[in-house]
C-alpha cells in the first residue's frame, strides 16, 4: 500500500526534473496507476521507483504512460457521435471555418471519428481538428494515422451505431496487422502536446472534446480546466464530456445550456 507522502514525493520529482505535474491528479486514481507500474516493471519498492525516475530519464515515457489514461476507441459511445452528426453539424456547417479541439485525445482515435463525420458532411475541407495530449508519447499514432487492425471491426460497429452509411473500410488502408486512414483525413489534423495543468488558450473554438480526463482531476483542477474551456469556446460553440463528467455547480455553468443531457454535450449561450 503507498502512503499519501510517497505520492507527493514522486509528483514532485517529476515536476521538479521533467515538468510534469501529478500534483492536482485524483488521489486515489493515481495511487492505483503507480501500483500497476511498480507491479507490471517488477519493481519491488518505492524507492527504487523513485530511484529509477531520478536516475534513468530513459524511463520518464513509460511513467507518464503509466500515469495517464490512454483508453479510447473509435465512435466511442455511438449515440454522441449520431447527435453530433445529426445536430452538431448543421450548426457547424453555417460557419465559413471550424476548429475543433480534442483536448486529453490520448491516441487520437476520437478525432479520427469526427474527420469522418466531417467529410461525410462535406465540412472537412473546411475545418481544422487541433488533437492535443500531455502525453508525447502516445500522439504519435495520430500524426501517422495508423491504428491496429484486430480493433476495426469494433470500430465499423461503433460507425454504423452513430449513423454512418459508408463501407468503413474505405477510410483506410489494411497492411499486414495495421490499418493506415486515408491521407484526407490526417491532413486535416494539428497534432500538438499540451498540458491542461498549465498551458493557456491558444485559439477560439466551435467544439471542445474533452472526454473522459476530468474524472482523473480533482476539483480544483476541473474548475481550472473548464474554465480554460471557457475561455476557449466560441459563443454558441458546444462542449463535448464525457459519459460521468457534468458542469453543473461549476463556475462555468451559468454559461451554458444542456444541450444533449444523455450525451453530455452543453452550449454556451452567454
Amino acid at each position: 500500500m503507498l502512503h499519501e507522502e510517497e505520492i507527493d514525493h514522486l509528483t514532485t520529482v517529476l515536476y521538479d526534473l521533467y515538468g510534469y505535474d501529478f500534483n492536482h491528479y485524483a488521489r486515489a486514481s493515481l495511487k492505483r496507476r503507480v501500483s500497476r507500474l511498480m507491479t507490471i516493471d517488477r519493481i519491488p519498492s518505492f524507492a527504487e521507483l523513485l530511484h529509477k525516475v531520478k536516475t534513468q530519464p530513459s524511463y520518464l515515457p513509460q511513467v507518464v504512460q503509466g500515469l495517464t489514461v490512454n483508453v479510447t476507441e473509435m465512435f466511442r459511445d455511438p449515440s454522441v457521435f449520431k447527435t453530433i452528426r445529426e445536430l452538431v453539424l448543421p450548426v457547424l456547417a453555417t460557419h465559413p471555418f471550424i476548429r475543433i479541439w480534442h483536448a486529453g485525445c490520448s491516441t487520437g482515435e476520437e478525432v479520427y471519428s469526427m474527420a469522418i463525420l466531417l467529410e461525410e458532411a462535406n465540412l472537412l475541407h473546411r475545418s481544422l481538428l487541433y488533437a492535443t495530449d500531455l502525453n508525447p508519447f502516445v500522439i504519435e499514432h495520430i500524426r501517422n494515422g495508423i491504428f491496429p487492425m484486430s480493433q476495426m471491426k469494433n470500430y465499423s460497429e461503433n460507425y454504423i451505431q452513430s449513423g454512418g452509411k459508408k463501407d468503413f473500410s474505405s477510410y483506410y488502408t489494411a497492411k499486414y496487422n495495421w490499418a493506415k486512414f486515408d491521407e484526407r483525413l490526417t491532413a486535416r489534423i494539428i497534432v500538438s502536446t499540451h498540458n491542461l495543468v498549465s498551458d493557456r488558450s491558444f485559439n477560439e473554438f466551435q467544439v471542445i472534446f474533452c472526454r473522459n480526463v476530468l474524472i482523473y482531476f480533482d476539483k480544483e483542477l476541473q474548475d481550472r480546466v473548464l474554465t480554460l474551456f471557457d475561455e476557449s469556446i466560441d459563443q454558441l460553440g458546444f462542449l463535448v464530456l464525457g459519459s460521468k463528467e457534468n458542469i453543473r455547480f461549476t463556475s462555468i455553468a451559468g454559461n451554458y445550456t444542456p444541450f444533449s443531457i444523455k450525451d453530455k454535450i452543453w452550449r454556451k449561450t452567454s
